[in-house]
């Protein structure tokens, strides 16, 4: 499930970008290199998996006894990544136990299980490593050398930028992650922010939470927390994306889950809806008239509005049907599934168990 926004409103086309991953995996090569030849790139190309090759401006080249520092710049194209702009900076030096990826300043650590690296190892994800592994191996027989390299992945503000991800709800603690399957952002693709959701359930069971949520935005959020005292790494960031966190849990099951969220959103669930951002699913008021037996919700323009003519009677109706809906999605093995409904002030509004 992606968003297809892959064009302006001039009608040119959204630029891609790149990965963490895909920078670290280019400053590594340029360090190499560095390391090896006694002089950096200005640029080098690497093999995305998926069998492309960009290529990568190299900047802040440091070179010491047995060391070598090299830096990309990450360009995450038209996606609003709050990492576009961090530079990736990879020192390599000589190890003696093959390849060991260790965690600069700005990268995070691993602290709870369920994520797919070990706790207690730099956030590096696998598809980074791999890449990285190749590089040493390509590089290391290109200058004859021995491939046994200490990488360390350095990112300035790293820490702080990592305050605005899910990192420290991940149990990552630190800084940032060296995150890409593909080495490619595409804009506006809504694979990381579901990744994410992924990730959470993952945590989340790990760590033996049997009570899951996911809301729609902060509010959701804050309210739901606080009415089932719920610790925060049982809280889902789900955001439009109902659809890619009960799908995951079709595979990854929990004992109950909560959706919280405002009336339109939960609306769009409740007359079927998985995708609930609204481009992409619109609100049916002439079946909220029904649901209300009030003709006048017809004439409404949004479904807070539609509220505001019929009261609390509809917002209860659209919870339950939410989680009629919500429990359609899981076909088989469905959860104890509530649905919370809460009004810009923080007001609970609807509230159905299903």
């Amino acid at each position: 499930m992606t968003r297809k926004l892959l064009i302006k409103t001039d009608g040119t086309q959204l630029r891609r970008g790149w990965t963490t991953g895909a920078c670290a995996t280019a400053a590594t090569k340029a360090a190499l290199i560095g390391l090896w030849s006694g002089s950096f790139p200005s640029v080098v190309s690497i093999n995305l998996p998926k069998g492309e090759t960009p290529e990568f401006p190299v900047v802040g080249t440091s070179l010491g006894k047995g060391w070598a520092e090299a830096g990309i710049v990450k360009d995450a194209g038209d996606d609003p990544d709050v990492t576009h702009g961090v530079t990736v900076i990879v020192r390599v030096s000589h190890s003696t136990g093959g390849v060991v990826f260790k965690p600069g300043f700005g990268i995070g650590t691993v602290t709870k299980a369920g994520l797919p690296i070990g706790v207690g190892e730099p956030a590096i994800n696998p598809v980074p490593r791999a890449m990285m592994d190749e590089v040493v191996a390509e590089i290391a027989s290109e200058y004859g050398q021995n491939p046994d390299i200490d990488i360390t992945v350095s990112i300035p503000n790293g820490d702080e930028i990592a305050l605005k991800t899910w990192n420290p709800r991940l149990g990552i603690k630190g800084g940032l992650s060296i995150l890409g399957t593909t080495g490619i952002v595409r804009p506006f693709s809504c694979a990381a922010w579901i990744a994410s959701i992924h990730r959470g359930i993952d945590v989340a069971r790990a760590d033996g939470q049997t009570h899951l949520a996911g809301c729609t935005g902060n509010t959701s959020e804050r309210i739901v927390q606080a009415l089932y005292g719920l610790p925060d790494h049982a809280m889902l960031d789900m955001g439009d994306f109902v659809g890619g966190m009960v799908k995951y849990m079709r595979r990854n099951p929990v004992q109950r889950l909560t959706i919280g969220g405002g009336i339109g959103k939960i609306t769009k669930l409740a007359q079927g809806a998985i995708d609930l951002h609204s481009g992409r699913s619109q609100v049916d008021f002439d079946k909220l008239a029904d649901w209300a037996d009030d003709v006048r919700v017809v004439q409404a323009n949004t479904a807070l509005e539609a509220y505001e003519i019929a009261g609390k009677l509809l917002a209860e109706r659209v919870a339950k049907e939410a989680a009629v809906q919500a429990a359609l999605q899981f076909r088989e093995n469905v959860p104890i599934l509530d649905v919370v409904i809460i009004d810009r002030a923080g007001n609970i509004i609807g509230q159905a168990t299903h």
